[in-house]
């Protein structure tokens, strides 16, 4: 971190301590000074107030000089508003400051700008330090000149040009589609000496944001830990996070506030939030900051590896494949499914689209399903026909595999299949591979209510965002399995003919 970060023209006259009793001018970038500052700013309750104990703890640390700051706290605990009061801060006490905010989207970027601006309208004197700019969401200093804090929603593209000084800042970091804003950051601090901050919550399992928090935890060299409570430091990094640690804590108020640190939360607050809980999943990922699937999700973590398997499927056996067929956005799939005493679902086919425009090309998915049948006897496969005439005339003319016409334009198609594998694999008899992209697939997939009280399997989203933001709205492969599995599950359940037993009894002598 720059050691000379404003003129002395720009430093505080003088400052009273809390208890009222005057002090000596303090030095800016100062735990002292950034307190004394922030206790004279207005809230939008028309009060002031000091920074809490916690949020000292986290100014320390920016102030000791640590490159990338990560502070993950629950919902609610005031992280926009103390977002932008570190931006003010930075903007008012440094040369020339270049101090990007960005936000998940627009909502959330306007949010934290009206933070910030409504700070410099509300505390007397601001209005001569700051002008806002609400059309551009920008706040420039008066005093210090600098492009001043910027707000971005998340577009890695338009912030491309910034040079973060004294400062980056990113708000919800766990709804970010990926990363690349982060990363993009942090790898412009040395050009000025500046840091990167974090403020989020917890997010969802393997998203981007809750591998990068795994991987600091995995780096540290050190951890320290109270109760909810854990820093944990790394080489130029530091993780301030508070987490209720287990899931069966989730309900229990003594621990949920142990995790929320501010002190307008009580246990009789979050009592009251959690009386009007409906989806759990969201509360303990959002108040009790564990890192946890939304409760509409289909199938959970526990459910899907429980059911791996070291059992793979032998070269030359018979299986039934599903196959969903996608070219520009979504993924082409193919799984194959093998009877051992139950479902043995082997590696999948899963071919991703460019995403920018071209296709799949329709021969990439003929050599994989060329590959499959090398490897395994396909006796029959199951797709939606009508998607993909041709390649389905070209598995029975070329392979000369019987394919089955899934069609998936009626709902009862969904909802049996969604029936047929949720009940497989809750009773044991499903078993896969584990293989890692299937999984994404699964895991992605939210159970959606009909209006008739029935379940399908469903994108957690019907809107294409990105190319990036669509990796996360994938379920092809488990479309595949589903069919595949219904399929199955309907053909061993069908009565064999006594004309059909004859005839196998004939190919057996």
């Amino acid at each position: 971190m720059a050691k000379t970060r404003a003129s002395s023209r720009t430093s505080t006259r003088g400052t009273r301590s809390r208890s009222g009793a005057s002090s000596a001018p303090l030095r800016p970038f100062t735990v002292d000074h950034f307190c004394a500052y922030a206790e004279r700013l207005v809230y939008d309750d028309g009060k002031r107030r000091p920074l809490e104990d916690w949020q000292i703890t986290l100014a320390a640390d920016v102030f000791a000089g640590y490159r990338r700051n990560l502070w993950i706290v629950p919902e609610g605990n005031g992280k926009t508003t103390l977002v932008a009061l570190i931006a003010l801060y930075g903007a008012d006490y440094s040369e020339s400051p270049w101090i990007p905010v960005g936000a998940a989207a627009a909502k959330q970027a306007k949010i934290t700008y009206q933070q910030a601006s409504g700070f410099v309208n509300r505390t007397p004197g601001m209005a001569e330090r700051f002008k806002c700019l609400d059309g551009v969401k920008v706040i420039r200093s008066i005093r210090n000149p600098g492009p001043g804090i910027e707000i971005f929603a998340h577009d890695p593209n338009t912030g491309d040009g910034v040079i973060p000084y004294p400062w980056a800042l990113l708000d919800e970091l766990h709804r970010h589609p990926d990363m690349r804003l982060w990363d993009l950051w942090a790898g412009k601090l040395r050009k000025r000496g500046g840091q990167i901050i974090g403020i989020t919550t917890g997010g969802e399992p393997e998203t981007p944001f809750e591998n990068m928090r795994d991987g600091i935890r995995l780096r540290a060299a050190s951890r320290e830990r109270s109760g909810a409570y854990l820093r944990a430091e790394a080489p130029g990094e530091v993780l301030h996070e508070w987490m209720v640690q287990r899931d069966e804590e989730c309900s229990d108020m003594a621990r949920v506030k142990e995790a929320n640190p501010l002190s307008l939360i009580t246990e009789a607050t979050l009592a009251e939030d959690y009386a009007l809980v409906t989806d759990l999943g969201d509360w303990k990922r959002l108040k009790c900051n564990r890192p946890t699937r939304s409760s509409q999700s289909a199938i959970s973590d526990a459910e899907w590896d429980g059911a791996e398997t070291d059992e793979r499927i032998p070269a030359g056996e018979p299986v039934t494949v599903g196959m969903d067929v996608a070219f520009k956005w979504d993924c082409t799939a193919a799984v194959p499914d093998w009877w051992s005493n139950g479902h043995v679902l082997g590696d999948p086919l899963i071919l991703t689209p460019p995403r920018d425009g071209s296709s799949i090309h329709p021969d990439d998915i003929k050599d994989g399903l060329l590959e499959m049948a090398d490897l395994f006897r396909i006796e029959a496969l199951v797709m939606d026909i009508h998607r993909a005439e041709d390649i389905a005339a070209w598995i029975e003319d070329e392979l000369g595999i019987r394919v089955f016409d899934h069609a998936q334009q009626k709902s009862s198609t969904h909802v049996q299949d969604y029936d047929a594998f949720t009940k497989v694999l809750r009773n044991g008899r499903l078993r896969h591979t584990g293989d890692h992209e299937l999984r994404a697939h699964v895991l992605n997939a939210i159970a959606r209510r009909l209006p008739g009280g029935d379940y399908r399997f469903d994108r957690p989203s019907v809107v294409r965002a990105n190319a990036r933001a669509q990796d996360k709205r994938v379920i092809d492969g488990l479309t595949a399995a589903a069919m595949v599995v219904e399929h199955v599950e309907r053909e061993r359940a069908t009565p064999v003919s006594v004309y059909e037993q004859r005839a196998l009894a004939a190919q057996s002598t």
